[in-house]
C-alpha cells in the first residue's frame, strides 16, 4: 500500500494505517528532535508531540507534500515552541565569509573509518565539534542547514517545511555552512596554538 492510500485511510479513522505511515517517520523525527535540541528527554518530547499533532490533524493533511515533510514542518513547530529564544551567536555579514585571496579550498581532509580506534575517536569529536558549532548557530541558519545535510532534504521540501522562498532556503543554508566553516577553522587555528 503505497503513502497517499495509507493517508486516506488514516484520515477516515483507520488507525493501523496511521500508525504505519508514523512508524516509518518516527525515527528520522527524533533523530532530528535531538540535532536541534541536543537532549534525550526533549527530544522524546518533541516526537510525542509532534505525533499527538499530526493524529489531531490528520484530515487537514493536502497530500501537496509527502506526509513526512508535513511531520518535519509540525515537528520543526515544536522545536522552536520548545526552545523559545536561546541566546545564539550572532551571524557577521555574509562579505566577510568570503575568501579574501588566499584560499585554502584546494585542500581536503578525507577521514576514513577503517575501525581504527584512534581515527574513530577523532572523528567523535570532530562530530562533537560540529554539533557545538551547529548548536551556537541561531535556529533560523541551523535548521535548513541540518536538513539538508543531516535529513538529506531537497531545498525545495525546506522551503515548503520552513515557509521560505526558494531563494531564502539556500542563502540560510549558505550562511549556515560560512559560519560552520568559520567556527571549525577558528577551532583548528586554536588546537594549532596550543600545540605550538
Amino acid at each position: 500500500m503505497d503513502e497517499k492510500e495509507l493517508v486516506k485511510r488514516a484520515q477516515s479513522g483507520d488507525f493501523d494505517a496511521f500508525s504505519r505511515l508514523i512508524t516509518e517517520q518516527k525515527d528520522k523525527i527524533y533523530r532530528l528532535a535531538l540535532k536541534l535540541t541536543g537532549n534525550r528527554e526533549d527530544a522524546e518530547d518533541i516526537v510525542q508531540e509532534t505525533f499527538l499533532k499530526a493524529v489531531d490533524n490528520i484530515d487537514k493533511f493536502r497530500l501537496e507534500s509527502s506526509f513526512g515533510t508535513w511531520l518535519y514542518t509540525i515537528a520543526l513547530n515544536n522545536v522552536r515552541a520548545h526552545m523559545g529564544s536561546r541566546k545564539k551567536m550572532t551571524l557577521k555579514p555574509i562579505e566577510e565569509y568570503l575568501p579574501s585571496g588566499h584560499s585554502d579550498e584546494n585542500t581536503h581532509t578525507q577521514l576514513f573509518d577503517w575501525g581504527d580506534p584512534h581515527q574513530l575517536f577523532e572523528q567523535k569529536q570532530l562530530d562533537q565539534i560540529i554539533e557545538s558549532a551547529l548548536a551556537a548557530l541561531p535556529q533560523k541558519y541551523s535548521m535548513p542547514f541540518m536538513l539538508r545535510y543531516m535529513e538529506d532534504l531537497s531545498v525545495k521540501d525546506i522551503a515548503r517545511i520552513l515557509k521560505l522562498s526558494l531563494p531564502a532556503a539556500k542563502s540560510r543554508i549558505l550562511r549556515a555552512r560560512l559560519a560552520l566553516r568559520e567556527q571549525l577553522a577558528e577551532h583548528f587555528r586554536e588546537k594549532i596554538d596550543e600545540k605550538v
